[in-house]
């Protein structure tokens, strides 16, 4: 599978990655001391839903388009109030077809004390990332692989954080990288927060990936899904999840409320699900 994202920004996959990573990020800023983000896989930070890939395949008109038509029910609107605050923020800056990435959605939610490494290999990519972080002098774009960017960052001095790895899928083998690089992380940094985005087009290999984290140990994991049943004829993902290590207290209780109401919203098909399990909770 190769994941360019120009194609896919805003689409449903997005929806629910920038929505949780969001809450993530507002408990990460819950408590006073800084903490430190690492993203793996940043992409270009910022992407046009005007451009010409985003109009060749026109994924965010189910996706976030969707989410602008009306407002949720009051439990889930006050759910995604920070990614919608951020989305407005980007619109009114760049445009009402801006669609914010993740590095540009951490750094809106960043404190003055926090800090941010995004990692991108590509150089138009990186080019385009490092132009949307500017100067800020929390932030660093790095010109590096993403792997080499979360080996050589956990655990950060800040001792608290959150690592998000968003990888392409471009290789055959990227589950099972994912695998063994989490596992590594995590033996370095045991008390970070992780959040592991993955495209649900081959089941067995979701299955095997979740096996080999909780063979090594890993607790206190929250599993989380949504299959907006597109159909075959459509072509491309229909199903999408987020694997999240040490989730912050309160957010399988979120997630609760919010996938359902996601789900549903972003339906193309008759037999949309979601998935919202706690998995050795207790670690």
């Amino acid at each position: 599978m190769n994941y360019r994202h120009g194609f896919h920004a805003g689409n449903f996959a997005d929806v629910l990655k920038h929505s949780v990573l969001m809450r993530i990020l507002l408990h990460l800023g819950a408590k006073d001391t800084p903490y430190r983000i690492v993203d793996t896989h940043a992409g270009a930070g910022r992407y046009d839903l005007g451009s010409d890939e985003a109009l060749r395949t026109h994924e965010w008109k189910d996706g976030v388009a969707r989410l602008d038509r009306s407002p949720l029910a009051p439990a889930v609107e006050a759910l995604l109030k920070p990614w919608r605050d951020a989305l407005s923020g980007a619109r009114a800056l760049y445009g009402p077809d801006a669609y914010p990435g993740s590095p540009w959605l951490c750094r809106q939610a960043m404190r003055p004390d926090d800090r941010l490494i995004a990692a991108e290999l590509h150089p138009q990519t990186h080019k385009k990332l490092a132009a949307v972080l500017g100067s800020d002098p929390r932030c660093k774009a790095l010109a590096i692989d993403g792997w080499n960017a979360l080996r050589g960052n956990v655990p950060p001095k800040e001792r608290r954080g959150l690592v998000l790895i968003d990888p392409p899928f471009e290789e055959k083998d990227e589950f099972a990288t994912l695998e063994a690089e989490l596992i590594a992380a995590h033996r370095k940094w045991p008390t970070g927060i992780y959040a592991l985005w993955y495209p649900v087009k081959d089941r067995l290999a979701v299955e095997n990936l979740l096996s080999g984290i909780t063979a090594a140990g890993i607790g206190k994991l929250l599993r989380l899904e949504i299959d907006v049943d597109r159909p075959e004829a459509a072509g491309g993902l229909s199903a999408t999840g987020l694997l999240v290590v040490n989730p912050p207290w309160l957010l399988a209780q979120e997630a609760g409320i919010l996938l359902p109401a996601l789900v549903e919203r972003l339906a193309q098909g008759p037999n949309p699900r979601y998935r919202c399990e706690a998995i050795r909770p207790d670690g």
